[in-house]
């Protein structure tokens, strides 16, 4: 897979970090790298003091961000060689990869264990294909000979290592499994864990603390308790590279991506397009119509197979629209085939094992609560639709992420296939556009780039859904008995404010868009012939009578007087 432009530029950031690191150490050089104009104008508000892990000063430890869909999991894969290269001085080092659940932890070590995916092509190549994958709960398979001759990295959740007590945890308990490890390390050797009896534990923390790890942390935003500091000092990383959307103030952010640059790069699908319903029901049967739609557009685009999916977020179990009732609805109410809807909660898994991309496969509707929420991507997923009011909805943040990426990394000829399509149950659009403001600002984006990129569905919204929305404009139409003659000359008394047509049966139609002032009053039933002037005064009285509340003063010919002012 061929990185994008701004993958590049944040592995650029990060190796000109490391290699000043090396130089003027990791606080030095994170100050002189984020005091650059470039690099400063990234971060805004972001910006923030270097902070260290407490007792390891001297490890560069830096965060990376990117909006949801920027493809962190790749860019941390490709951050491994640059590390390698800039920082660490081994040609094969141990990596310590942590994500956030157990569903992404599974998701991520099958992808780099499987040697067709972009992330294990991305090690293979760096590495020459000397490459070793593990799952945490694996980790007495790790031997000797493995850490020596390749590259290892072991898949793992945070949680695994962060506890208080390190007694029960199976990665802090002493393994014979294990002994190969340490047959040459000094029982004298300092910081190591030890049993009752007062010798170095053989365990998978002590191996971590010998073999000083590069660490990569996923969802780096949740990784900032005391806990997580405390993991960082007993696993004694030789370097720590940090990824996420949604930076703390205890990240150390290097560098930041815009929503823009990944819609520039073809990456996602913007700008989400919003639609808003007052019932549940009516949001849904919204979904089904657009999906529809999609579909024809799909059709004609050639280029390569789409098939439009919905994700639809059902409430909670004693909540009113289950995910058995929005189910049950969409199959009577809305003659869905249920060989064309699979449900993805935890009890129910019916996506396990299929292959969404295939054209042979049916499904066009998922519903889920929360369990797609993470480590779920379909690029096909157009339509999310939340049954809940969308300020009471959880989690819809990261379900709405799910719609957001684009298929092949590539825009359509079709247009609406280029953007993604929200449904809400809200009774006023705009408290539906505000609501998906904040999700999307949850999701890594400025508020800035938020507003840009949600387009109203509704029509008349042409100042933006957060501009200032104008009323329409009063008309007033009268059809009169003029030449054509007659007709032309009226044109011309108020050209901005009136255009005076004839048509071929021999009338003539008066139309005054806003209000007229009385000297343009004056000057247009000047320009009237004489037998006409009494109708039309009467139709532009009436005009300002019907919406006397809306005529500015400055139209009515009032003047706005000051006092004199002393100085």
């Amino acid at each position: 897979m061929k990185l994008k432009d701004y993958q590049h530029a944040s592995l650029d950031t990060l190796k000109t970090y490391l290699e000043e690191a090396r130089v003027i150490g990791p606080q030095e050089a994170y100050k002189k790298i984020t005091e650059k104009p470039e690099v400063a104008a990234r971060l805004r508000g972001y910006q923030t003091k270097y902070t260290p892990v407490k007792t390891l000063p001297d490890t560069p430890y830096v965060c990376l961000r990117l909006p949801t869909g920027g493809g962190k999991t790749i860019l941390a894969a490709h951050s491994i060689a640059v590390a390698k290269d800039a920082w660490v001085e081994k040609d094969f080092p141990l990596v310590l990869w942590l994500v956030p659940t157990n569903t992404i932890r599974i998701q991520t070590a099958e992808a780099l264990k499987n040697p067709r995916h972009p992330y294990r092509k991305a090690l293979d190549e760096a590495f020459g294909g000397r490459v070793r994958i593990f799952d945490i709960g694996d980790f007495t398979h790790i031997k000797p000979h493995d850490l020596r001759s390749n590259l290892c990295v072991v898949v793992g959740t945070v949680q695994t290592l962060r506890v208080s007590n390190t007694d029960g945890r199976k990665v802090y308990a002493h393994n014979e499994e294990m002994e190969p490890h340490f047959s040459a390390v000094s029982p004298q050797t300092p910081e190591l864990e030890r049993t009752e009896k007062g010798n170095i534990k053989f365990s998978f923390a002590n191996l971590m603390h010998l073999y000083q790890p590069l660490v990569i942390m996923d969802e780096a935003h949740k990784a900032g308790s005391k806990l997580s500091q405390e993991v960082y000092e007993r696993i004694n990383p030789i370097a720590l590279i940090e990824f996420t959307a949604t930076p703390k103030g205890f990240n150390n952010l290097l560098h930041s991506v815009t929503a823009q640059e990944l819609k520039d790069e073809e990456m996602i699908k913007m700008p989400v397009v919003l639609g808003e319903a007052e019932t549940w029901q009516g949001a849904v049967n919204s979904a089904i119509l657009k999906r529809a739609e999609l579909q024809e557009h799909a059709e004609r685009d050639r280029e390569a197979y789409i098939r439009p999916i919905v994700l639809f977020q059902a409430q909670k179990k004693g909540e009113e629209v289950t995910v058995e009732v929005l189910k049950q609805h969409l199959i009577d109410n809305e003659n869905i085939d249920p060989n064309k809807i699979a449900v993805a909660t935890g009890a129910q898994r019916e996506l396990d094992g299929i292959n969404l991309f295939k054209p042979d496969c049916p499904i066009e509707y998922v519903i889920t609560i929360e369990a797609l929420k993470e480590g779920w991507d379909c690029s096909f997923a157009y339509v999310f639709c939340s049954v809940a009011n969308i300020r009471s909805s959880t989690d819809a943040e990261q379900l709405l992420g799910r719609v957001l990426r684009m298929p092949y990394a590539q825009k359509r000829k079709e247009k609406a296939l280029n953007k993604s399509y929200a449904k809400l149950v809200s009774k006023r659009f705009m408290d539906a556009a505000h609501n998906l403001r904040d999700k999307l600002i949850d999701m890594g984006f400025e508020e800035s780039e938020a507003e840009d990129n949600i387009e109203a569905e509704q029509l008349g919204l042409d100042n933006g859904v957060f501009g200032r929305q104008p009323r329409p404009t009063p008309t007033m139409k009268v059809a009169i008995q003029a030449s054509q003659e007659e007709a032309s000359k009226m044109n011309t008394a108020v050209p901005s404010k009136v255009q005076v047509t004839f048509d071929e049966s021999g009338k003539s139609h008066v139309e005054v868009k806003g209000f007229l002032k009385p000297e343009e009053t004056n000057t247009l039933i000047s320009y009237a012939p004489e037998s006409l002037k009494p109708q039309l005064q009467q139709s532009i009285n009436e005009h300002h009578a019907k919406y006397q509340h809306e005529i500015p003063p400055s139209q009515k010919g009032e003047t706005f007087t000051l006092p004199r002012l002393m100085v």
